[in-house]
């Protein structure tokens, strides 16, 4: 057994595992600040109702959440010390930054907006949802911080066998924080729209409180049209962008792109081969990548063939990931634009196969970040800081495969009972549905 082979493996599954509930913690908080937001102006009951049924949910989520994410930190200091005497000059102050300031702030006030409720006013209740909001976003920036700073170092020196920050702010903003921050933020919005969309869409289905239902599941097309139009363009445009001008041989993996080209295609459809390297039965737009990554349909991309061997990514996976990423990227614009369509004719609550593959979809999004997220590291390889310190040499050398093994088996049995209660707690509220609201309440 190779220890680096299962220490990486390890790491992807805890940090993938993990990465189920941010986007979809930060996403419905969002969605329960327009709900809320809109029952504190209105006063109609019914967006009460909704905002606690869906508090309940993000509770559920929250909690497991924190439960895998402390898990994952663990891994630096044990499968990972070289590369933790690397970077911790670097690396451990945007992680304190997000425990001091964005976790404590957002589980202060998700105490507040699950227990306040009719104990507090609804300005202050409003405002509690808001700073869960803003401190589970603020998190994100953070833990996006510390990882764009792997893709694209900024603000430091090398000194002693250390990279060691001089400018702390120049270390924040390296040239892909935020162009990676909103993509990521937005792909979050995506999953919260489809999980409320999705859960309601499954209450008129049963019969659940259907007029509650209803008017979630209006706030979650619409506002999963929105952000799903905002992931293509401005967010994800602009991410290509800055990756095809920062990590060259991430983009040229990513796009399929084997050898230079000027006025390289798109590959709309693809099979890749590693050996050699190749793209069959390819559906391509000619012109189209090298307009979108410098705004000039005949300029020349570099191919993996200008890159040493031993620098280039693993082909296969990256290319594959990134287009199952824009693949269900398109699907959820599609399925959005139906079902605001649908409910602007009035047929969508007469529609129970569409309103079944709402529900069906709730998973998709959540799996398109996984993709994004494996596009991004696997693309990022061989090394784990670009271009200073290969993942080969970042590993523990005292820590043993079998110790490693042990340990990968324990967290599967762990996540496999966290997922599982997460599921039965989520489906218990589904059955339950929203409290009862008189019609005659809603109006």
């Amino acid at each position: 057994m190779d220890a680096l082979l299962l220490a990486r493996i390890q790491f992807a599954m805890t940090v993938g595992f993990h990465f189920i509930f941010p986007p979809l913690s930060i996403g419905l908080a969002w969605l329960l600040v327009i709900i809320e937001g809109l029952g504190w102006r209105t006063k109609n009951p019914v967006y009460t109702v909704i905002g606690k049924f869906y508090g309940r949910i993000l509770g559920i989520i929250f909690a497991v959440g924190v439960a895998t994410g402390i898990v994952m930190e663990f891994q630096f200091g044990t499968n990972w010390a070289e590369y933790s005497k690397f970077v911790g000059d670097i690396f451990g102050a945007p992680l304190a930054a997000e425990g001091l300031f964005a976790f404590f702030l957002e589980s202060t006030f998700l105490g507040l907006y699950l227990l306040g409720r009719n104990r507090v006013s609804a300005g202050v209740h409003w405002f509690s949802i808001l700073m869960v909001a803003v401190g589970s976003t603020i998190s994100a920036f953070w833990i996006l911080v510390a990882n764009s700073w792997q893709q694209t170092p900024a603000g430091f020196t090398l000194r002693n066998g250390r990279a060691e920050l001089t400018d702390f702010w120049a270390a924040v903003f390296n040239p892909s924080t935020m162009v990676r921050f909103f993509h990521t933020v937005d792909a979050a919005l995506i999953a919260g729209s489809f999980l409320v969309a999705g859960t309601a869409a499954y209450l008129i289905v049963k019969g659940i409180q259907t007029e509650t239902a209803k008017k979630a599941l209006t706030i979650g097309i619409v506002t999963g049209l929105a952000v799903s139009l905002l992931e293509v363009f401005p967010f994800g445009h602009e991410h290509g962008r800055q990756v095809a001008q920062t990590q060259p041989e991430k983009f040229a993996a990513i796009q399929g792109l084997y050898t230079s080209q000027s006025g390289a295609p798109v590959a709309l459809f693809a099979l890749p081969t590693d050996r050699p390297p190749e793209l069959k039965a390819k559906v391509e737009i000619p012109g189209l990548l090298s307009w979108l990554a410098f705004g000039d349909v005949n300029a020349t991309i570099k191919g993996i063939n200008e890159f040493p061997a031993d620098e280039v990514p693993p082909l296969w996976l990256t290319f594959v990931s990134y287009h199952n990423m824009v693949a269900l990227g398109m699907y959820f614009i599609l399925v959005m634009a139906v079902a605001v369509f649908l409910r602007w004719r009035g047929t969508l609550w007469n529609s129970p196969r569409f309103l079944k593959l709402l529900f069906w979809s709730i998973p998709l999004p959540v799996a398109a970040c996984q993709f994004g997220w494996v596009a991004a590291e696997v693309g990022r390889q061989p090394w784990i800081v670009y271009k200073l310190m290969r993942t080969a040499d970042a590993a523990s050398v005292v820590v043993g495969a079998g110790e490693i093994l042990f340990s990968i088996i324990l967290f599967a049995l762990i996540d496999v009972l966290l997922f599982t209660l997460l599921v039965h707690f989520i489906m218990k509220q589904l059955r339950r549905g929203p409290e009862p609201l008189h019609l005659k309440e809603a109006v």
